[in-house]
């Protein structure tokens, strides 16, 4: 006989046989037993977790008439009457299976359509089952709708999804929808291993989590796999599917060794680890999947860390517990979440990379680097005995003295407002016009004027760019409005003072060379390279 894989000989044929779906079983048989089954339902869920499957479930229940003929719908079909034989077989008339990849447009759904006002021809229900509904055209959604709301009673609707978000409002809102679930790994494995024993095969336990681990919470995928396994380790001399075949044949590491590189990492040790990677990947293991394993255990390493609870996970291997617990209890919460991001960020380089192998080794040299760094917390702690400010204070070198006259504008720009009385000097006047909100000619002052010479009732300027022809008249009259005096205003061709602005970023760069040179800062400086200064701020 030809052979069927494995996805199609063990496909379920009862809601006793569907795993980790109970609320859709629970309220099915509900809806049955009430008889309160509506028209229409929506299966949505990843692929391979049981919608098609369910669906032809739902139409056998509802079309079994049991070994007697007498029957009516049913959550146990009997199996053995005429509709859920054929049902079974694909053969049934009344039970119309499409795909809706293939049959997108409104003349598909039409044909659909012309065909429901008829009567079944032996079952109790017309049933159409429409496989990824998302692909359906809007024309034919749109044609879909007045049948999907007021069907006879005798056609039931069931449509299956991996897109539920495509689907128009208009249709979600008239049909029943499931969500199914990812299948939990654990009972996934379960389910594999019964499947293994009734097909006269021995697997390793940790060989059958690696396939359900693999295969994401499916059903479908986690069977190939263990098809394509049994094909590896059955052949001569082969014993059964051992862990060492499923880590070749998914292209996955060792756990063991991957908890050994994070401790190899975290050592700083970083030829050894180059060393761990390179024998991983001639081994056959993906670089992809060696940075997500190495993602899991960070995972797992950091949630012991703040809850030694997580120990107790019953899926958890006796070598994971402990090596987990080591190296949560020799790694601060610090290293944990920089390990994390730097995996985290490495992952998407990899993606990209033309040589992942290369990107991967990269990845594993900047971590090895990045250990030997302490966290700014450490720098301080080690660096200053007392209050780190203080001590900044205490031992800063002494700046650089400035020329009078810009030490008195600098520290005059610095008050909240310009002295009383006459103007003393050039920041003086800049803050009796931000003083009177005449930001404007106070900010050209500021940038466009440079001071040549300052008396009482006298102004010398000289302009450094362009500015409106009554700037000049506009100064000595506020001047001499605001201090009840009249003040001359004139344009010199000297080259006079550097302006306010220049004087204060000069101030600036010089706070920042002192800070700079300062002992605590030059070493946190040279732990980060590329790190700067981004701002000084006076006490």
């Amino acid at each position: 006989m030809e052979y069927r894989v494995l996805a199609r000989k063990y496909r379920p044929t009862n809601f006793d046989d569907l795993i980790g779906q109970e609320v859709l079983v629970r309220t099915l048989a509900n809806a049955i037993a009430s008889g309160r089954v509506a028209h229409a339902f929506l299966l949505t869920g990843i692929r391979g977790v049981g919608k098609t499957t369910t669906a032809r479930i739902i139409a056998r229940a509802l079309n079994c008439i049991g070994e007697d003929g007498k029957s009516g719908p049913t959550i146990s079909p009997c199996g053995v009457c005429t509709n859920c034989t054929m049902i079974s077989q694909d053969r049934h008339v009344d039970v119309l299976e499409m795909d809706a990849a293939s049959h997108t447009g409104v003349n598909d759904i039409r044909e659909l359509i012309d065909t429901v006002r008829y009567l079944p021809t032996s079952a109790r229900y017309k049933i159409y089952i429409i496989d990824e509904v998302h692909m359906l055209s809007n024309s034919a959604f749109n044609a879909l709708l007045k049948t999907l709301e007021e069907p006879p009673p005798h056609v039931k609707f069931i449509f299956a999804t991996t897109e539920a978000r495509k689907i128009p409002v208009t249709i979600l809102s008239r049909c029943q929808r499931f969500d199914l679930k990812r299948i939990d790994n654990q009972m996934l494995a379960q389910h594999l291993a019964n499947i293994a024993a009734k097909e006269s095969v021995t697997a390793e336990k940790e060989a059958l989590d690696l396939i359900a681990l693999a295969a994401e919470g499916s059903v479908r995928d986690s069977l190939s796999l263990l098809d394509q396994a049994i094909a590896r380790g059955t052949g001569e001399g082969a014993s059964g599917i051992s862990t060492d075949i499923v880590r070749q044949m998914l292209g996955s590491t060792d756990h063991a060794a991957s908890f050994r590189l994070i401790e190899t990492l975290m050592k700083g040790e970083v030829a050894t680890a180059l060393e761990l990677i390179q024998k991983n990947y001639t081994d056959g293991a993906d670089p992809l999947l060696m940075v997500q394993d190495y993602l899991e255990i960070t995972h797992l390493i950091t949630r012991v860390k703040v809850a030694p609870q997580a120990l107790s996970d019953v899926t958890l291997s006796q070598h994971d517990r402990e090596a987990a617990k080591k190296l949560a209890d020799g790694l601060s919460m610090a290293s944990l979440a920089r390990l994390w991001q730097m995996l985290l960020k490495g992952l998407g380089e990899i993606r990209q990379a033309p040589s992942p192998l290369t990107a991967l080794e990269m990845l594993v040299v900047r971590i090895g680097y990045a250990a030997h760094l302490p966290t700014p917390a450490e720098i301080i702690r080690d660096g200053v005995a007392a209050s780190p400010t203080a001590a900044l204070r205490e031992h800063a070198p002494a700046a650089a003295p400035t020329p009078a006259t810009a030490k008195a504008n600098l520290e005059l720009i610095a008050q909240p407002e310009a002295a009383a009385g006459q103007p003393a000097n050039f920041a003086d006047i800049v803050k009796l016009f931000e003083k009177n909100r005449e930001i404007i000619i106070a900010t050209q002052l500021k940038q466009d004027v440079r001071l040549v010479s300052l008396a009482p009732g006298r102004l010398e300027l000289r302009l450094t760019s362009a500015l409106p022809r009554d700037f000049i008249g506009k100064v000595g009259d506020f001047l001499g409005k605001w201090t009840g005096e009249k003040w001359q205003v004139v344009i010199s061709s000297e080259e006079g003072e550097s302006t306010l602005q220049q004087q204060a970023e000069a101030h600036k760069q010089q706070q920042e060379k002192s800070a700079a040179a300062h002992p605590l800062v030059s070493s946190v400086l040279e732990q980060f390279p590329g790190a700067k200064l981004v701002g000084v701020k006076s006490n």
